[in-house]
């Protein structure tokens, strides 16, 4: 069932014009370095027109010859310089066409790349905005293959050059008509090009709606073919639901695709009657002129000819505008993804320098944030100073803000009120980009690079310190690991690439992990719930590895279980989106507090007794 349009949707309009997008590639050829683009469309353009011409005219020219009794080697002498002319202008033409196309090919990479950068370099919260995913989404559908709008608006560019020639040449060849009649064909046209270009807009009008049913079908892609969810489609005899919910899904997606369609049919059926109409004109007038001897048979072939060709030349200019305006939908597409508002500063905020050796303090000051769409905050109020040196433990149930505080510190997000201080300085006048390397962290979720322990270790493949790389790998514990594998430091990970890779267990990924964090060598230290698919002794030990082998940095560690991070110290513990506990290990457990019940609940299943699960 196809969703109603809302009235956003509906009112949605494009940032960009078509004379700007187009505009906007011109420069982009341009300074691409890609310049025999616009030299090749323009001279396939004239050969275009050249050719036409030459087709026009062939006809009755060697007919006017035929009429005034020329002799033979007229005729045939004619007849060979058109057939000459034709092969010439023929050959350059396909000549010109095939070599432009690579440098076509080149601009729309050029875009491709600038969009990656855009993906992996953009603000945070801009990846958890609705508008930025849904224009993720959309322009993959614009620079995806030759027919894509980046590409294909070379063709049509090109086109418009082509008939715009033609009408001007047309238009002179053609003054001696009856103005009347070349006014006819003008507003014919003219009026179906605005009811095309109406109907058209359709698709774009509709864009979310579509976006919608295009992301279910790539989140099905996504998972049908992810190596880390093959085992719980086999055990579980996911596949007759993830193809039912495939088939539903690609059913409204056609459904929407047969709607479009039956919005576009209409704009070819007000084109086709109003072209029958101009030409049954045309032809009318021309017959007319014949009958009363206005014009000989060579000339009403000419101007029969040119009746059509001008025609095809003004529908021609408007079926390319037409076509232009629904790429520069696309291509505005790009540019407004391209130039989406980056709420954090970058290059035009103040550098600073992350030195690995001092100590540094970061500052919460009543600080609050609230979702996109939210109903309420999910942290409230939060005041909270990591001293310099200091580990601090962030602890509470699943849900209760922990990522969003570490998300907060980092960077990534921006608090809706209050502040984060750097050393007493407001972190959103800073560069972004040296922010986050004062960082070094393991989320929950973490890349394994497609590339060798190496440079999963280094994090790079360029200027790699190799004997940096292997001492971080041997204080992680992992050395007798590595250099027991065939390849050792240069074997493969990631099996989606590698057919060769390997797959290393939970704890050997942890421990990769923390090599990574070490060879960094940032000022904090910051691990969010890394271990949480690890049993909790597991968990504590590697905690203990993280806590031993970053000394004298400041930390912060989080966890749902309270026993990980007894060695930290101070520990906060979040509800309810603030702090409701905080102090040591020792002190909240004396306190008798949320925190104690709560250790006390997981402590039974974690200490060694007589009973099964019974606590000392």
């Amino acid at each position: 069932m196809i969703k109603k349009p809302t009235k956003k949707e509906k009112t949605i309009r494009p940032k960009y014009n078509m004379g700007q997008n187009a505009w906007f590639m011109i420069k982009l050829a341009w300074t691409s370095r890609e310049k025999k683009v616009l030299v090749l469309s323009l001279l396939s353009a004239f050969l275009a027109v050249a050719l036409n011409l030459i087709n026009l005219y062939v006809s009755p020219t060697i007919l006017s010859v035929v009429e005034r009794g020329a002799s033979v080697s007229e005729l045939i002498w004619t007849i060979v310089c058109f057939v000459l002319a034709l092969m010439l202008v023929s050959a350059g033409s396909s000549y010109v066409n095939t070599n432009t196309l690579y440098g076509r090919i080149s601009v729309r990479r050029e875009i491709v790349n600038l969009l990656n950068r855009k993906m992996t370099m953009t603000s945070y919260q801009n990846i958890n905005d609705e508008r930025f995913k849904t224009l993720k989404i959309k322009v993959q559908e614009t620079i995806g293959s030759n027919s894509a709008a980046t590409e294909a608006v070379w063709t049509t560019l090109t086109d418009l050059t082509t008939n715009i020639i033609g009408f001007v040449i047309y238009l002179i060849l053609m003054s001696s008509i009856q103005p009347l009649l070349l006014i006819v064909i003008l507003a014919t046209t003219i009026i179906s090009y605005l009811a095309s270009n109406r109907l058209n807009g359709w698709g774009y009008r509709h864009m979310e709606e579509e976006v919608e049913h295009s992301t279910q079908i790539y989140y099905l892609d996504r998972c049908s073919s992810n190596l880390s969810v093959a085992k719980d489609i086999r055990i579980f005899g996911l596949r007759s639901w993830i193809d039912e919910l495939y088939a539903k899904s690609i059913a409204a997606y056609t459904a929407f695709h047969n709607k479009a369609q039956s919005v576009y049919i209409w704009a070819s059926i007000v084109d086709l009657i109003l072209t029958f109409l101009r030409n049954a004109l045309a032809y009318a007038y021309l017959i007319g002129l014949v009958i009363s001897g206005g014009l000989s048979v060579s000339e009403f072939l000419l101007f029969f000819s040119a009746v059509g060709g001008f025609t095809a030349w003004v529908s021609g200019i408007l079926g390319g505008f037409n076509t232009l305006h629904k790429q520069s939908l696309d291509i505005s597409t790009v540019r407004e993804c391209l130039e989406y508002p980056e709420p954090f500063k970058f290059e035009d905020g103040e550098h600073i320098e992350a030195e690995a050796n001092r100590l540094y303090e970061i500052r919460l000051e009543n600080v609050s944030y609230r979702y996109p769409n939210a109903d309420k905050d999910t942290l409230t109020g939060i005041d909270l100073t990591l001293h310099p040196g200091e580990k601090l433990a962030v602890v509470g149930l699943n849900g209760a803000g922990k990522t969003t505080l570490i998300k907060l510190i980092c960077g990534f997000l921006d608090p809706t009120e209050g502040r984060i201080l750097l050393d007493g300085k407001d972190i959103r006048t800073f560069n972004r980009r040296d922010y986050y390397m004062m960082f070094s962290a393991v989320f929950q979720e973490f890349s394994l690079l497609a590339g060798t322990i190496a440079t999963n270790v280094a994090q790079d493949s360029v200027g790699m310190d190799m004997d940096r790389v292997k001492e971080c790998v041997d204080k992680a514990g992992l050395r007798k690991k590595v250099e027991s594998l065939k390849d050792g430091y240069e074997t493969y990970l990631n099996r989606e690439v590698y057919e060769d890779a390997i797959l290393l267990s939970g704890g050997e990924t942890q421990r990769l992990m923390l090599a990574r964090a070490l060879y960094k060598d940032a000022p904090f230290i910051v691990l969010d719930e890394p271990t949480a698919a690890l049993d909790p002794i597991a968990e504590s030990d590697m905690y203990q590895k993280y806590n031993e082998m970053t000394s004298g940095k400041s930390s912060v560690y989080i966890s749902h279980r309270l026993a990980s991070t007894r060695f930290c110290d101070r520990i906060i513990m979040i509800a309810d989106g603030g702090i409701i506990e905080e102090g040591t290990h020792e002190e909240l457990l004396k306190a008798g507090g949320k925190y104690a019940e709560l250790y006390q609940v997981q402590s039974k299943y974690y200490k060694k007794g007589d009973g099964e699960n019974e606590a000392k």
